[in-house]
């Protein structure tokens, strides 16, 4: 089996591909496999709703959740069993892939459960505990960079576990995650884990921008701000690279990475999360287009893979150098009204909020399955 060659080319920019999805079936049928082979995917994300989503469809989780009724097992503990075992199993599909790409990539993330967002001592405790279930070395944690994320960020990666923060909006919050990271990643070397050996990626949210920044800007309705629509996605994504580059790559607060880097800490590399075109006016591929450049992830829903497999170009880097266009588009935004503060705040507490119901959803039809099994 060959590899696209859209998908190829993407890889060769500098893009590391990662599947944003898992199932049990996806794993057993070999798809995941599959994936790998001709579509150059390197890595895979979960999260509740995707979770959710493979647990209530079709019957591949059946005999489990037989098994674990019979053993008299809560809901919590079900459900921490299946999700572990699936990743575990796609770790395993994975593990060529990581030990190819000297443990950068070929990861698998799993999420610590969403209601502990905002208490950093529970969200490290879980990560600890999930890391040692699954226990694999190609796993990444994923933690939320709410403000009680940021602690539990560095203290994880502190015990040597590589984390995959998630659900950032803002650039002032990603700088922030940098820092929780650069932190993390010296409390490990004082303690004695070799700082070459812990990875981690920061999840820079791009669709959500534009969903709800659009829907602003149509309720404003003025010419100005109407031709902003679909442009503050990607231009956040680029500021977002441009503060990237100012810590990792020579800028002025490089110091503290260089001094880690010696002792052979790697990059927190950007990953773009959130890369499903929502509005069918823009490219489905937009959000790969327009964010290529080396040493990121994109990690996509597979329509927007098959999207890029069938007509995806890659013009080489399209994000080095565009931080003043785009922070361009930022002033705009706040000419014309936009309150932008308010935007990322909204957008994080409505992320939480959904893998919060998506767990939510996932502990009753479990519950249900538990009881039916039981029952039978």
């Amino acid at each position: 089996m060959s590899q696209n060659e859209n998908l190829a080319a993407l890889s060769a920019a500098g893009v590391s591909v990662w599947l944003d999805d898992l199932s049990r079936d996806r794993i057993q049928s070999g798809n995941l496999a599959e994936l790998i082979n001709t579509r150059s995917v390197v890595g895979v994300t979960t999260n509740p709703t995707i979770f959710q989503g493979a647990l209530s469809q079709g019957h591949a989780y059946d005999k489990q959740v037989k098994e674990l009724a019979a053993q008299g097992a809560d809901v919590d503990s079900a459900i921490r069993t299946i999700t572990t075992d699936d990743v575990r199993a796609a770790c395993d599909v994975l593990a060529g892939v990581y030990e190819a790409s000297g443990g950068v990539d070929g990861r698998v993330s799993i999420e610590v459960d969403p209601r502990l967002a905002f208490d950093a001592e529970k969200t490290t405790a879980q990560a600890i505990d999930l890391w040692k279930t699954v226990d694999r070395p190609n796993l990444f944690i994923k933690i939320p960079a709410t403000e009680a994320g940021l602690p539990a960020i560095s203290a994880v990666l502190a015990e040597g576990i590589s984390v995959n923060v998630t659900l950032i909006f803002s650039v002032a919050r990603y700088r922030a995650v940098m820092g929780s990271y650069l932190d993390g990643i010296n409390k490990a070397k004082i303690a004695g884990h070799d700082p070459a050996k812990i990875h981690s990626v920061a999840s820079f949210f791009v669709s959500r921008v534009d969903t709800e920044i659009d829907k602003r800007l149509e309720a404003i309705g003025t010419e100005a701000a109407l031709a902003l629509r679909g442009k503050a996605g990607v231009a956040n994504a680029r500021l977002a690279y441009t503060e990237y580059q100012d810590v990792f790559d020579g800028g002025k607060h490089t110091s503290t990475y260089a001094h880690l880097a010696s002792s052979g800490a790697n990059r927190q590399r950007p990953l773009w999360a959130s890369t499903g075109v929502k509005n069918p006016d823009y490219s489905d591929t937009l959000y790969v287009t327009e964010l290529v450049a080396g040493n990121t992830v994109n990690t996509l829903p597979e329509k927007t893979l098959e999207a890029f497999a069938d007509h995806g170009e890659t013009r080489g880097d399209t994000m080095s150098g565009t931080g003043a266009a785009a922070q361009e588009v930022f002033d705009q935004l706040a000419a014309v009204g936009i309150d932008l503060a308010d935007v990322f705040d909204v957008l994080e507490r409505e992320g939480v909020e959904k893998f919060e119901k998506s767990w939510e959803e996932l502990l009753s039809a479990t519950t249900e399955e538990l009881r039916g099994a039981g029952s039978n």
